[in-house]
């Protein structure tokens, strides 16, 4: 693989890793504001607002990579009418700029809660599309790989359990910075970190096991469509075999195994420490998975002609 499918690698992760965090945290915020006002929703949630925000720099500063030079960017969304990508790129961008000026609102506090809630809304919105927008790229005839049902579900399934787990991470990490420094707020925070972590624990095993249904029916698939789609399977299982055997066994045990260990621990006052150790484990072994199977992705397609 060459740098710029590195490059593709880093930008779709890290882009659909930002979007399913900033869709989360919405989902997170409402239901922690129901539970315990809206700030201790806001103490719980906004540190882990503003870590999204370098994650997506560092997509597209990939993006650059991938284009070759920065000023080509502008060159790339000469095409909306027609061209996946465009969309993709001008989806992206929109997304980041939406994203920035609510979490700007959201640290001045600036407007009332409704307005913000809007703006938030908006950029979720557009977070999804750029989330459609990068799977529709790879939607075309010639690569018989990538244009089954799978492409969109394994996007989808990334965004949301990367976005939950890189969530779950940086709860922890707000939790121990507010029982250091506000240990009075921290039995509060401590009653919504283990409700919200187990939640996070659940959909990532519902997720995980998505995941493993679909992947056994996507090869399936491949190997019935016989040419350059059954290549594709045999690449993945032959040549690949031991890199996504490893990409299963990694994604089982970050979100599987750690899964229910964060759910347990979840149940447990007393047991916070213990939690955050689950949790940055299940993260890191579930981004290393992702990244795997992303690399399967495009070193497994096998291109219809020349």
């Amino acid at each position: 693989m060459n740098v710029s499918e590195w490059a593709l690698i880093l930008f779709t992760i890290l882009g659909q890793m930002s979007v399913g965090a900033f869709l989360i945290l919405g989902v997170v915020h409402f239901f922690a504001a129901r539970k315990a006002g809206t700030e201790e929703a806001d103490r719980l949630t906004d540190r882990a607002l503003y870590a999204i925000l370098p994650v997506m720099v560092l997509a597209f500063l990939a993006s650059f990579l991938h284009l070759g030079h920065i000023a080509n960017a502008p060159k790339a969304v000469t095409n909306l009418a027609t061209s996946w990508l465009s969309r993709e790129i001008l989806f992206g961008v929109v997304f980041a700029v939406v994203a920035f000026l609510f979490a700007f609102l959201q640290w001045r506090k600036i407007g009332s809660f409704v307005v913000r809630s809007i703006v938030a809304v908006v950029a979720g919105l557009i977070g999804i599309g750029l989330v459609f927008s990068m799977s529709s790229v790879y939607m075309m005839e010639t690569q018989p790989a990538w244009n089954t049902f799978f492409t969109p579900l394994q996007f989808s399934v990334t965004t949301l359990l990367l976005g939950a787990l890189a969530l779950g991470a940086a709860f922890v990490a707000n939790y121990a910075y507010i029982k250091s420094k506000m240990p009075d707020c921290a039995e509060v925070q401590c009653e919504l970190l283990r409700g919200i972590m187990r939640w996070i624990a659940i959909g990532s095993i519902v997720l995980l096991g998505v995941e493993f249904i679909a992947i056994p029916m996507y090869l399936a698939l491949l190997a019935s469509k016989g040419g350059e789609a059954a290549d594709s399977a045999s690449l993945m299982l032959n040549n690949f075999g031991v890199v996504f055997g490893f990409r299963l066994f990694l994604a089982f045990l970050g979100a599987g195994v750690f899964g229910l260990f964060i759910s347990q621990s979840a149940l447990n006052p007393g047991k916070e420490k213990l939690l955050s150790y689950f949790a940055y484990s299940a993260f890191v072994l579930v981004l290393a998975a992702e990244i795997l199977g992303r690399f399967l992705f495009y070193a497994t397609r096998v291109q219809i002609g020349v």
